[in-house]
């Protein structure tokens, strides 16, 4: 059985015309280096869903997994004071998904997203599909155009 939160992820990129390319472990891959390691790919070619708080409302900066995201550098390339990491609960009630299987889509509500420009090296691009065991492929473009995203240097 396919848990909810992987069917809403499924369900968005089917509704964005992007291909349904959701695949499910046995093994969980709640890290990068997890994922990168199953996949056979450049941890770089992971792209990491990390919620923040902003304003009392949570942005979505997917991010190369092998940065650490430079919230500061981010807060002042947005105009904004600060920036925090999301609790899990947060990430939860705003995502539908828990810390670690973050998707970059197949949210309740379209959540602000900024998309590391990094990551435009790579031809596929691999990120959660909305729980510790699946992940997705996509290309740099077509992730910029399902999610919406800004893109913007992270670190």
């Amino acid at each position: 059985m396919i848990p909810a939160p992987v069917l809403n992820v499924k369900a968005a990129l089917s509704q964005a015309g992007a291909a349904d390319t959701v695949r499910i472990f046995e093994a969980a891959v709640p890290t990068a280096a997890a994922a990168a390691s199953v996949l056979g790919c450049d941890v770089a070619a992971i792209t990491n869903s990390l919620v923040f708080e902003l304003d009392g409302g949570p942005l979505l900066i997917l991010a190369s997994g092998a940065a650490k995201v430079d919230t500061a550098l981010v807060a002042g390339l947005l105009g904004t004071s600060k920036i925090r990491r999301a609790s899990p609960r947060f990430v939860l009630e705003h995502t539908g998904q828990a810390v670690g299987g973050v998707a970059p889509v197949g949210h309740p509500t379209p959540i602000r997203t900024i998309l590391d420009t990094s990551l435009e090296q790579y031809d596929v691009l691999w990120a959660g599909a909305g729980d510790h065991n699946s992940m997705f492929s996509i290309s740099y473009e077509d992730l910029l155009r399902i999610t919406g995203a800004e893109p913007l240097q992270v670190r």
